[in-house]
């Protein structure tokens, strides 16, 4: 058996060996924690964040695109929005807003958060190196592994039990309420197009509200399960792909059974597995029936588009008289990024620093 050498933060696509069945594994941990550096959560709603940041990156990685993926959850619980984004070479950022009882909050919060997509866009530098994680021989080859079978007198299949099923159901609609939406929006930067597809949050998990966009968005039979934790966030994705002549496989076709055997598999498996797991263990446990191939990782990392600079540039827009007042009032200006909450301070220097006008240049005449 050919042992997967996975590692942190890293995106991993495999296939059922000579079948119609792709699959994605994204394990983050490092990544998670720093997005949530400047943040403070309660755990549930920490929690589901994880299970959509997974989820951007599981959702980017099955497209070819330059860009960015933005998941935005809005509903009408203890979350009123969130929002996970993911550019084409998974980079990552995300952000929960809570309901307070403010009645215009809600407006507020999606003009942030178009503004905040916006500005997600990458340079030119940046989107040249894309290529060369798509690109490698070594991915197009991959390394084959053999599963071979559970073992002896264990149930390879068995699955959540109805109770773990109802209390993570009853935790997602106190989270998200009984109504609201899952929009996902793709803007590629190299045709300048932008394309929205929405379901509503009818399922009892972020998983079954994703199975249901694809469904519905893109006609794929797909499975997804997500978990998080304070430590990690990891999501797996299988996806059944049409065959090369188009035509739906018959019923009792070796691309139908390895479907079916797919989908069993995946939905057998437990949160409490992805996040204390493995992708070898996840595999082995759950598809040790199917060959499977697994490809080389592509490394995911969290990265705000927010720095000083951009603050800088915001508050010289105001201009040097409003920013003095405010320095005037409160000692120091503190600028929040509304991503990743970072603070920004900006003491008398700095500010004088801000507005100072440039020097002229030398040799210029006066």
């Amino acid at each position: 058996m050919t042992a997967i050498q996975t590692a942190p933060n890293e995106v991993r696509r495999f296939i059922v060996e000579n079948q119609p069945v792709r699959g994605y594994w994204v394990d983050l941990e490092s990544a998670w924690q720093d997005l949530r550096a400047h943040q403070d959560y309660p755990p549930e709603v920490r929690d589901l964040l994880g299970e959509a940041v997974s989820a951007s990156v599981l959702l980017a990685a099955t497209l070819k695109f330059e860009g960015t993926l933005t998941l935005q959850l809005e509903g009408q619980g203890e979350v009123r929005l969130l929002v996970a984004q993911c550019t084409h070479d998974f980079r990552v950022r995300a952000v929960a807003r809570l309901h307070d009882g403010d009645a215009d909050a809600d407006a507020d919060d999606k003009s942030d958060v178009d503004g905040a997509r916006n500005d997600v866009g990458l340079s030119g530098e940046e989107r040249g190196s894309a290529g060369q994680r798509r690109g490698s021989s070594g991915e197009a080859r991959g390394a084959f592994l053999d599963l071979g079978t559970a073992a002896a007198g264990s149930d390879p299949f068995a699955g959540i039990s109805k109770a773990e099923k109802a209390a993570t159901a009853q935790t997602f609609r106190r989270l998200v309420g009984e109504h609201g939406r899952v929009l996902v929006t793709i803007e590629a930067a190299e045709r300048d197009m932008r394309y929205q597809g929405i379901v509503p949050l009818a399922g009892d998990s972020l998983s079954e509200c994703l199975e249901e966009y694809f469904a519905s968005s893109e006609q794929l039979p797909t499975r997804v399960r997500l978990a998080a934790n304070g430590q990690r966030t990891v999501g797996l994705l299988v996806q059944k792909l049409p065959e090369r002549n188009g035509d739906e496989a018959e019923r009792d076709s070796a691309a139908a059974a390895a479907w079916l055997a797919a989908e069993r598999g995946i939905e057998s498996v437990q949160p409490a597995e992805l996040v204390g797991g493995s992708l070898q263990n996840v595999l082995a446990n759950r598809f040790g029936q199917q060959d499977v191939r697994v490809f080389k990782g592509a490394p995911v990392q969290f990265a705000c588009r927010c720095s000083e600079a951009r603050v800088a540039g915001v508050l010289k827009t105001l201009g040097a008289e409003e920013v003095r007042d405010v320095l005037r009032e409160q000692g120091a200006v503190e600028v929040t990024c509304e991503f990743c909450q970072r603070p920004y301070r900006f003491d008398a220097f700095a500010v004088e620093q801000l507005f100072a006008p440039d020097p002229a240049p030398r040799g210029s005449l006066h």
